[in-house]
């Protein structure tokens, strides 16, 4: 499979980044001092490259579609409800 002309630093497994599940986005550290990020609907959709907001370099993410986790809108009354 080609990449497209991407340029991709790593190839990173999902359960070594760290997810926050506030704002739904995978992230993992980049040599340049930032995060690589992201979001939980890209991979639904099946998007597997991250990206550094500050850099230009790029990671694969491997990850598996039944590894992530359940989407909220499953909910009865569609609405999230904070404790």
């Amino acid at each position: 499979m080609a990449d497209d002309g991407l340029n991709i630093y790593d190839e990173i497994e999902i359960e070594d980044m760290t997810f926050d599940p506030n704002i739904q986005i995978y992230t993992y550290p980049c040599p340049c001092g930032d995060r690589f990020e992201i979001a939980i609907d890209d991979l639904r959709d099946g998007e597997e490259i991250a990206v550094c907001p500050s850099c230009s370099l790029m990671i694969r993410v491997i990850f598996d579609l039944s590894d992530l986790p359940k989407a909220e809108t499953q909910s009865t009354s569609g609405v999230a409800v904070q404790a």
